[in-house]
């Protein structure tokens, strides 16, 4: 089976604050020109920043402008099942490859919680709805025991892990192999290609923002059985990974390598911290250190 990347895709921001839809959709045309699938309104997209109509917004300009070229997944996921159901019905209706469910944040769940969330937003469409575990941010942990629970599901059809641990990564792929046709979509960036390996039917990726060619070599590499490739791409993709995210949070540190590159992306909503010159420095002397920049801006 063909492995597939997609990219946890930037919202881009005019000075006002608004959506500036018109760089959000050069930034898809970008990454589907490299090769990668899209998946918008998740935790690089600034999703808590969002309103319910931007979102639908976004969805819309997002599908449209892919055109059928490479697939799309929105995340509609939400503190309360009533309003995830609304913007997934949204989003089927715009007509997405999938919808992933960020599991709900600052509400504390039980499993038995989380699996009757899961089973009434895919009971609501017939879209493919796949699971979206980042506890680190959401404090909600989707056990793989509940994950195997929520496999029998006829429209739960896989689970993205943004965990960031190799074991529970271990435990989803088990699931996987247990529960056939039960996708693992790999989230942290330096295990990209050891998931692969390990059964998982792709990745997605933040820091594909910045290199989206990389990210694109890695699966092309792995797909085609040209291992020398694939771990050539993997380790440039994660040598930059170690360096950038060294300087702070990682999601805010892709937007702001992606702004030092292209400046039509812009900042970030508030509460985000206003940017750092400074920090904006280091970023660019990184990206010319690793070959993704001419040379730091004056």
């Amino acid at each position: 089976m063909t492995k597939d990347a997609f990219v946890a895709l930037v919202t881009c921001f005019n000075d006002d604050e608004t959506v500036n839809y018109a760089a959000t959709r050069a930034q898809v045309r970008r990454q589907v020109a490299a090769g990668n699938n899209i998946m918008c309104a998740g935790t690089n997209g600034d999703f808590t920043a969002l309103t319910f109509d931007e979102k639908v917004r976004l969805c819309a300009e997002v599908v449209e402008e892919v055109g059928g070229k490479a697939r799309v997944i929105v995340n509609a996921g939400m503190p309360a099942t009533f309003e995830t159901v609304l913007l997934a019905k949204e989003f089927a209706r715009i007509g997405v490859d999938g919808i992933a469910v960020i599991t709900p944040f600052f509400i504390q769940c039980t499993q038995d919680g989380l699996i009757r969330h899961f089973s009434t937003v895919a009971d609501a469409v017939t879209t493919p709805v796949y699971l979206y575990d980042i506890p680190a941010r959401t404090q909600n942990h989707i056990e793989p025991a509940t994950a195997k629970a929520l496999a029998s599901h006829g429209n739960i059809a896989g689970i993205k892990d943004s965990g960031g641990a190799q074991e529970t990564l271990e435990a989803y792929l088990q699931v996987s192999r247990e529960m056939p046709g039960f996708e693992v979509y790999s989230g942290p960036d330096h295990l990209i290609l050891w998931a692969l390996g390990n059964g998982a039917a792709g990745c997605i990726s933040g820091l594909g923002n910045v290199m989206p060619e990389t990210l694109a070599a890695i699966l092309a590499g792995f797909n085609a059985g040209d291992d020398k490739a694939a771990e050539a791409a993997q380790e440039a993709f994660g040598a930059f990974r170690k360096d950038l995210y060294g300087l702070g949070y990682p999601p805010a540190l892709v937007k702001r390598a992606l702004y030092v590159m292209d400046p039509s992306v812009g900042a970030s909503r508030q509460p985000a911290l206003p940017p750092d010159p400074e920090q904006d420095r280091a970023i660019a002397a990184l990206l010319v250190k690793h070959g993704l920049m001419a040379g730091a801006p004056a």
